[in-house]
């Protein structure tokens, strides 16, 4: 096969591989007589498409012809301008929900006291300001020195960041319930929150965001010591003894939570890797298990799909906001919805904000979507679940992260070797 047609109703076929011009393309669609050469990904007409005519790909539209597009020519931005504007006006048409896959698995995790499993045991050190960041890796090194000797604590890892002074209001309270988030996450099995002293969001102003009873947590306050980290190691050798209690125990696969997430995508991310993560997804959430869905803007174009899968009016409206707000933002900036895909996405056959969400909201899987989360807010209900976070890949799987997922899995078509504070695969 050398070019797939996605949907019998599409007017477009993606190339599998480099595709010469003159070339005759069989599809299912008939035979095609290729006008232009075809870069694997990319696109050629089915059929003549007239100026201002829909361009179906997924069964719909990702933009509308700016010009005569003949068939069997290159269909991509020279000839294909997007649809999105600004806000608009949802309907809820609830799609009837599909029965998910039910997988009889488990895995071994660890089991902390608040109920949640990670697949982790790792000891994590939370800078509340970014001064302390090169105490909080010096910190980190220093454990996985010794990790050879305590063989159930996997890793060591400073969450470093650039923020925790400067800041007031919302933007604070951001930072610090993205942090708290962090603190209770059930991968660590021991957490030491790293302080200044005389920062914004210092330790007696964060700890009004902590769960003080967690008995993983740890604290150390630089400006309190004669040498931070002389008194940071007698903490960590603390840690490590309290980590190395913990064993891994059979559990069901309804404990598990994995984050979806894409970058570096291409034109054929949306018909590989997506599908599969939305297969294995399905299967997590048939189970009783959780998976969360980001990247907001990345949605644009797609998000009546989701729109339709929602539970009930409550998370469509949810989802509705979601949306809109995000718009929004762009708008109040001065900046358009749609200049979302990057030069790597286009050069790899992505050619508008449509094209590549519909690829995009693949790893969705047919799941119903069960609630809708805030940026730093954590998973409360188990289901496939939307997440408030950019499609930057930093922000948007931290995100993920403070919203309690034990994985996520990320697709990518261009390649990235982006990694996060848990497990990315």
């Amino acid at each position: 096969m050398q070019a797939v047609v996605i949907h019998e109703g599409d007017s477009v076929a993606v190339a599998l591989e480099n595709l010469k011009k003159g070339s005759v393309i069989a599809t299912s669609a008939g035979e095609i007589t290729l006008l232009d050469d075809i870069t694997r990904g990319h696109k050629f007409a089915l059929r003549e498409l007239k100026a201002g005519e829909n361009v179906i790909k997924y069964g719909f539209p990702i933009g509308h012809a700016s010009c005569l597009i003949k068939q069997g020519q290159h269909v991509h931005s020279q000839n294909v301008k997007t649809n999105l504007s600004g806000l608009k006006d949802y309907e809820y048409h609830k799609q009837a929900s599909v029965t998910l896959p039910k997988v009889e698995r488990t895995f071994e995790g660890f089991v902390r006291a608040d109920g949640k499993v990670g697949i982790r045991n790792e000891l994590w050190i939370i800078p509340t300001v970014f001064c302390v960041n090169h105490v909080a890796k010096e910190l980190a090194e220093y454990a996985r020195s010794r990790l050879h000797e305590f063989p159930h604590v996997e890793d060591a890892l400073a969450l470093t960041h650039p923020f925790g002074c400067s800041q007031m209001g919302e933007d604070q309270r951001t930072t610090q319930r993205v942090l708290s988030a962090l603190s209770r996450h059930q991968n660590a099995g021991s957490v030491l929150i790293l302080g200044l002293g005389c920062e914004n969001n210092n330790l007696g102003v964060f700890k009004e965001f902590l769960d003080l009873g967690d008995p993983r947590l740890h604290f150390l306050n630089s400006q309190d010591e004669q040498d931070e980290f002389e008194s940071g190691c007698r903490i960590i050798d603390e840690m490590l003894s309290q980590a190395e209690l913990c064993r891994r125990s059979t559990v069901p696969l309804s404990k598990l939570r994995i984050g979806l997430k894409c970058g570096g995508s291409d034109g054929l991310s949306g018909i590989t890797a997506n599908p599969l993560i939305g297969r294995v997804s399905d299967k997590v959430v048939g189970s009783g298990g959780t998976s969360v869905m980001t990247e907001v803007p990345e949605m644009f174009g797609a998000e009546q799909l989701l729109m339709n899968r929602a539970l009930n009016e409550e998370i469509f409206s949810k989802t509705v906001d979601l949306i809109n707000n995000f718009k929004n933002y762009f708008k109040s900036h001065g900046e358009t919805v749609s200049e979302n895909p990057s030069p790597g996405n286009k050069a790899g056959g992505i050619t508008t904000l449509e094209d590549k969400s519909l690829g995009c909201v693949q790893k969705g899987g047919s799941a119903e979507v069960c609630g809708v989360l805030n940026y730093g807010e954590e998973i409360k209900v188990s289901g496939l679940n939307l997440l408030q976070a950019p499609g930057n890949d930093g922000v948007s799987c931290t995100a993920l992260a403070a919203a309690g997922v034990d994985l996520i899995l990320f697709s990518t078509g261009r390649g990235t070797p982006f990694a996060t504070a848990v497990p990315t695969v």
